[in-house]
């Protein structure tokens, strides 16, 4: 291949990460649905996304209404452990698939049992210091100027709103 253009300077070390910010995503999901108490002592809940914005230095745009959602999988050790697909549409009108993956759990025994009924029951909200929410996406996007997040390790730091997610995401330089 040729040599790829310079997306980001400065690098991490094996003594030191670099993490840059370069976009968040706020989705909007009021669709769920959710299957309990599976033989294997897991659950399964499903939230649609809705829409979805896309604001930060490096991509803004949209997300495609109705493009995917989130199959959570609630294991029986009390940890959700995330799955979602879904399109963005950049501002430039460029496709990208995003396939995100990660874990929710509570910093207490009480808290995913009080986060389920927030995001299934319409329960009271549960405050971002009690939980543990990340991600770890993979993306698919046509070679161009957005390829870059077929060769970079992203992370993300997800907060869970009343009608669906923020999430800030990260580049691993």
């Amino acid at each position: 291949m040729g040599d790829f253009p310079e997306v980001f300077f400065g690098a991490s070390t094996t003594a030191e990460a670099r993490l840059e910010f370069v976009f968040q995503i706020r989705l909007w999901f009021t669709r769920v649905q959710n299957i309990e108490n599976m033989p294997s002592g897991a659950g399964r809940g499903a939230v649609y996304v809705d829409r979805g914005t896309i604001e930060g230095p490096r991509l803004t745009g949209t997300v495609v209404p109705g493009s995917g959602g989130d199959w959570a999988l609630f294991r029986p050790d009390g940890v959700l452990a995330t799955d979602a697909r879904y399109m963005l549409r950049a501002d430039d009108g460029t496709l990208i698939l995003l396939h995100n993956r990660g874990y929710l759990w509570g910093r207490k025994a009480d808290v995913m049992p009080r986060i389920r009924a927030w995001i299934f029951a319409g329960g009271p909200p549960v405050a971002h210091s009690e939980y543990y929410l990340r991600a770890f996406p993979t993306f698919e996007v046509q070679t161009g100027p957005h390829d870059w997040l077929m060769r970079h390790v992203v992370v993300g730091v997800g907060e869970r709103q009343g009608d669906g997610n923020l999430i800030r995401y990260y580049a691993l330089l």
